[in-house]
């Protein structure tokens, strides 16, 4: 039977590992072919190391595996013109974009020498690069595509990245969390007439290297001189109403698939928390 995304073509951001890369295979899985892209390079504010060159190879493989075909590009979300030569590479080759999946962020968190740079930096990936990626899509966009933004749960919840533990670049990444609700909300009444539908998904905590980093466990268990992951997991699972530390990837993914699929041709400008009840929780 063909897949729910047969013959579509999917754009995704950061789609070298974690998320992105999930959302990648999961797209594939379904029919899709895939431009993948990814900056491959370090942040200094950021705390854990980005992904690889040798990670997006390793994206690419997987959706080759599945048959589906991919092109994956090295390209920085901050740079708008980057994204726009990048859509035009897969566009050569690929024919057409139907979903956008607007998925890279960083959480800059350095734990020494915390500056407004970290801030900025927060920003200009989560808040500025996902507009840069819907602005180089944009163009390419026929009648029923869709556009799905990474938001995240924790940016609507207080004490979490506005602790003071996570400096300017946890302010910066709620702050730019927060704004896309807003901007998701106006692109879908813009696009509307012409069908392009616009959602957001908000993860709470995720299995990726986001979360698992000494920086984000020392924000958990500030007892701890060195805490490990093991001493972060009841924090974790007391972070949400079901009982469990995180979700995984392939969560989000299904939800992505969804909102890029037909079955949700109606859906548009929505906030949809795959959570496990953590927002829920903080308002009992």
């Amino acid at each position: 039977m063909p897949g729910r995304l047969e013959g579509k073509v999917a754009f995704v951001t950061g789609a070298a590992r974690g998320q992105g890369r999930s959302h990648a295979v999961r797209l594939a899985e379904e029919g899709a072919d895939i431009l993948a892209v990814d900056i491959c390079r370090d942040f200094p504010s950021v705390p854990y190391p980005m992904a690889t060159s040798e990670d997006l190879e390793a994206t690419r493989r997987q959706v080759e595996k599945l048959g589906r075909r991919i092109v994956a590009v090295r390209a920085d979300v901050r740079e708008r013109a980057e994204l726009v030569a990048a859509v035009e590479t897969g566009l050569a080759e690929l024919g057409g974009l139907d979903v956008v999946v607007a998925n890279a962020g960083i959480l800059p968190v350095a734990s020494e020498g915390r500056e407004a740079q970290d801030f900025v930096d927060a920003v200009d990936v989560d808040l500025v690069g996902v507009m840069n990626t819907v602005a180089a899509a944009l163009p390419h966009l026929g009648r029923f595509a869709s556009i799905v933004i990474t938001g995240s749960t924790a940016a609507f919840m207080s004490g979490t990245t506005g602790n003071s533990a996570m400096g300017p670049g946890g302010d910066g990444y709620g702050w730019a969390k927060r704004c896309l609700v807003s901007y998701c909300e106006q692109m879908a009444v813009h696009l509307a007439d012409r069908f392009v539908r616009v959602n957001a998904v908000h993860p709470s905590n995720c299995d990726t290297d986001m979360l698992h980093n000494r920086v984000n466990y020392a924000a958990f268990r500030p007892d701890l001189e060195e805490p490990t992951r093991e001493d972060v997991l009841p924090g974790f699972t007391g972070f949400h109403a079901m009982p469990v530390p995180y979700v995984d990837p392939v969560d989000i993914s299904n939800t992505v698939l969804f909102l890029a699929s037909d079955e949700a041709r109606f859906i548009t400008g929505q906030q949809l928390r795959v959570d496990a009840g953590a927002l829920l929780r903080t308002r009992q």
